[in-house]
């Protein structure tokens, strides 16, 4: 099993977690393939990750799948904007921070 993380992308966690749950369980060349496809701007940095998953233990994409994919919370950047009559409206900006493990299939014998 190897695993990649991707720390501190400008991208909100909800939006990065509806793509992670998608390629959750796939092949890791289908998982890549079905992300390049994807208009979202989170299908780069998932991709990104596995394909960097996938290297780092030195496997080929067609013999992995991709174990867990996992998007956490990071620090929020918070800016101002100012508004009507003196007052100020806050401008949060969320980062994320992307996992992905991805290990051999298990060989189901009985």
């Amino acid at each position: 099993m190897s695993r990649a993380i991707i720390k501190f992308i400008r991208l909100s966690p909800t939006k990065a977690r509806l793509i992670a749950d998608e390629v959750q369980g796939m092949n890791a060349e289908l998982a890549l393939a079905s992300l390049s496809f994807m208009p979202n701007r989170g299908a780069k940095y998932i991709a990104s990750a596995i394909s960097s998953a996938v290297a780092n233990g030195g496997f080929e994409p067609e013999e992995v799948v991709v174990k867990s994919c996992r998007v956490d919370a990071g620090p929020v950047l918070k800016r101002f904007r100012p508004r009507a009559r003196g007052s100020a409206s806050r401008i949060r900006k969320p980062t994320s921070h992307i996992l992905v493990e991805v290990s051999k299939p298990e060989s189901k014998e009985a």
